[in-house]
């Protein structure tokens, strides 16, 4: 039988989690649908619980030694052989249903990707997430979608799990990720599918529960992987030096830059000394390798608070 959907799902220590996943993918089955389950050399029992959670169609891929997120969905990505492709996390979960609702959004729609939204699950509470396109079930142009430079705009809203993509993406190379970032490695992820994708459409069916500040997730434990935003922007802007509309969508990718170092300055407490200094210096080195005029249009639209932060760093008047 043909292979309808792969769904490419990364795991490292989420043994208290992955439960949830697990029966959330019972109720998502189907003869043509696969779930390959990459486990990032976990310490814990999350290999032991996939490996026994008796879903229909789901393979365990292990990594003998951990090589981060990016590089898992890569693993299962090479593995998949699925008509369309989505991606989970392992601490997260899905609705009864959604995976077929997404595939025939696809298939419906006929563009290279659907993005939707998504509800974010904060200890009890739930807040749905839309992306900032408005227009619904409507296949668009990606390019026409990465601006406004002010405003939030479809590359602002960086969740490759809350999307599902057809194969010939990857067949163009626009579904690999960078294997050495294990944070922000859905930055330039995105930025390069905008990019090159040929059409994509917005639906709203708000099918992923995103569980955000759980313990022992990246984003809250202080350590070097934090700054791998820096890696992340540097790639956006080395790669988007090449496109013949570099100089329009600069503004963008550098407020965007800008907008994530000063909200990892504003929360350096939880990095170790040396690291907080690791930080400020690169902060430093990266917003100063930006050419001044660029700089000059970015920063001053960029809210008085932050306008003080940068300034500090830069130790000039914005």
């Amino acid at each position: 039988m043909t292979t309808t959907l792969s769904v490419v799902v990364p795991v490292r220590d989420v043994a208290r989690y992955v439960p949830d996943l697990l029966r959330s993918l019972l109720h998502n089955t189907r003869r043509d649908f696969e779930f390959l389950v990459v486990d990032d050399a976990s310490r814990d029992r999350t290999a032991e619980l996939v490996a026994g959670a008796g879903v229909p169609g789901l393979r365990l891929i292990r990594h003998p030694a951990p090589l981060g997120p990016g590089a898992a969905r890569n693993t299962g990505l090479a593995q998949a052989s699925g008509r369309y492709l989505t991606y989970l996390d392992g601490d997260d979960w899905i609705r009864p249903g959604y995976l077929a609702e997404l595939v025939a959004a696809i298939s419906g729609l006929g563009c290279d990707f659907v993005i939707g939204d998504h509800i974010r699950v904060t200890g009890r509470r739930r807040q749905p997430r839309r992306p900032p396109q408005g227009r619904l079930r409507e296949v668009l142009d990606p390019r026409a979608s990465i601006l406004p430079v002010g405003q939030p705009s479809m590359v602002d809203y960086p969740y490759c799990w809350a999307g599902v993509y057809d194969r010939r993406l990857a067949e163009r190379g626009l579904l690999d990720f960078a294997p050495g970032l294990h944070t922000a490695e859905d930055r330039p992820w995105f930025w390069r599918l905008y990019r090159q994708a040929s059409s994509y459409a917005v639906v709203p069916l708000r099918g992923v529960f995103y569980r955000r500040h759980r313990e022992g997730a990246l984003t809250r434990i202080g350590d070097e992987r934090q700054l791998h935003f820096f890696d992340a922007f540097d790639l956006v802007l080395a790669e988007l030096a090449a496109d013949p509309e570099a100089e329009r969508f600069a503004p963008k990718a550098v407020r965007g830059y800008f907008a994530v170092i000063g909200y990892h300055l504003t929360r350096r407490a939880r990095l170790s000394p040396p690291l907080r200094v690791e930080l400020v210096d690169r902060a430093r080195a990266a917003m100063l390798a930006v050419p001044p005029e660029l700089r000059a249009e970015v920063l001053p639209a960029m809210g008085v608070y932050r306008q003080e932060l940068f300034e500090e760093l830069l130790g000039v008047r914005i």
